[in-house]
């Protein structure tokens, strides 16, 4: 069996929420082992949200933590205790990685900052992904993922002609930053394959979400515009949005690039006379008479399933797709076939669907070796395989609740 792009690679992941456990997430995916450092006494707060198995909740039965933080162990450590330090340290004096997103200061106030565990590790990686950065005057802001969203200008692009500047539904900056932040790190290890020298990773979740909404500042930098909202509408394309179609709650999407697909689109909807009709027959035609154009194109799309109406257009060549709901998601054949999904069997509750890995690599296939760990569940293993510890020592940190 082929061996794993980063087997071999141990993180000490003081990650929690999203964005964070989102950047190991990956770094499991691709064979590294990561090690969660928890504590019952303040549990991330996704082992305590929803979605549970049956609605009944426990600090291991989150579809939330168990989705983003599959493939990994869990070492529980009361970090207030001294003992417990020492265990982190020497947990990162055997680790490439060290992971957190706490607020700003937080490793460093618990004696955990990297000017420290550079000291224990020299060639040590260490990324820190917040809200706005280590440095720069707002670096000590609190910071939430839904902030990030409209903080990148997202949400002012974002909403109905006249309306405010609305949200798009996720924390769309906690996933995005925790990519960034993954392929931050494996930048970082190359880097230490070439050199022998370890780095810090500063990671500002504003400005990884900022880079992938650039191109209304770049209206701006040039012309001094800021873009109007405008719904699902696109100022190059026409028509263009969801549009409901037969049963309950049914939409499909589309997009028509130019004036040659418009013509095809007259011809799925058996109406040749649109194509020839002055209201549309340019794409500046169709953006003038946009309201008319999408009562044409509804009308048209409440005659048929979500389903039919895209198998007939892509067979046009047109942009088509169902606006899928979670069952749609669940059962769809064509993510089926491609083993997207998979299950984990958990201690508690039991074999369940989860997203899996979402790319293959031909000569190292990848795949979900474990299911999130339960709190604390791996707490015996790092002590006794990885540090060293007797079965006595272990029972002496028992007693002082420095394994809580």
């Amino acid at each position: 069996m082929a061996r794993l792009p980063l087997e071999g690679i141990r993180v000490a992941d003081f990650t929690c929420v999203w964005a964070g456990p989102f950047c190991t997430l990956q770094l499991a995916h691709l064979g590294a082992e990561v090690i969660r450092i928890e504590t019952a006494a303040r549990p991330c707060v996704t082992r305590l949200l929803p979605p549970w198995p049956d609605n009944k909740p426990g600090l291991n039965r989150s579809g939330y933590f168990n989705q983003y933080n599959q493939g990994k162990r869990s070492l529980t450590l009361d970090l207030k205790k001294p003992a417990a330090l020492e265990i982190a340290k020497q947990l990162v004096a055997k680790s490439d990685i060290v992971a957190e997103n706490f607020a700003g200061g937080v490793m460093d106030r618990l004696g955990l900052g990297y000017e420290t565990l550079k000291q224990i590790k020299p060639d040590i990686i260490m990324i820190s992904l917040s809200g706005y950065g280590a440095t720069g005057p707002e670096k000590d802001y609190i910071s939430y993922g839904p902030a990030q969203v409209p903080m990148s200008g997202m949400s002012s692009l974002t909403g109905y002609k006249g309306w405010r500047p609305m949200h798009v539904g996720i924390s769309y900056g906690d996933p995005n930053g925790g990519l960034h932040g993954a392929f931050a790190v494996l930048c970082a290890l190359m880097y230490r394959a070439r050199t022998g020298k370890g780095q810090y990773i500063d990671l500002s979740q504003w400005e990884t979400s900022t880079a992938m909404v650039a191109e209304g500042l770049f209206d701006y930098n040039m012309n001094g515009s800021q873009p109007e909202r405008d719904g699902n509408r696109d100022p190059h394309m026409a028509p263009h949005g969801v549009f409901r179609c037969a049963g309950e709650d049914r939409w499909v999407s589309l997009a028509v690039r130019d004036d040659n697909e418009w013509q095809r689109l007259c011809a799925v909807m058996n109406r040749p006379e649109l194509a020839t009709d002055p209201r549309f027959t340019t794409l500046a035609d169709r953006k003038q008479n946009e309201d008319e154009l999408e009562s044409l194109m509804t009308a048209w799309t409440l005659t048929r399933s979500a389903e039919e109406a895209t198998e007939q257009l892509q067979a046009a060549g047109i942009p088509a797709a169902l606006s899928m709901s979670n069952k749609d998601l669940a059962t769809d054949p064509h993510l089926n076939s491609r083993s997207i999904f998979v299950y984990l069997d958990h201690p508690e509750v039991g074999k369940k669907q989860h997203i899996g890995i979402p790319w293959q690599l031909s000569k190292t296939p990848l795949t979900v070796r474990r299911a999130a760990p339960t709190l604390g569940e791996d707490t015996e293993y790092v002590l006794r395989e990885i540090l060293g510890y007797g079965t006595e020592e272990i029972a002496a940190l028992r007693d002082r609740q420095v394994l809580t």
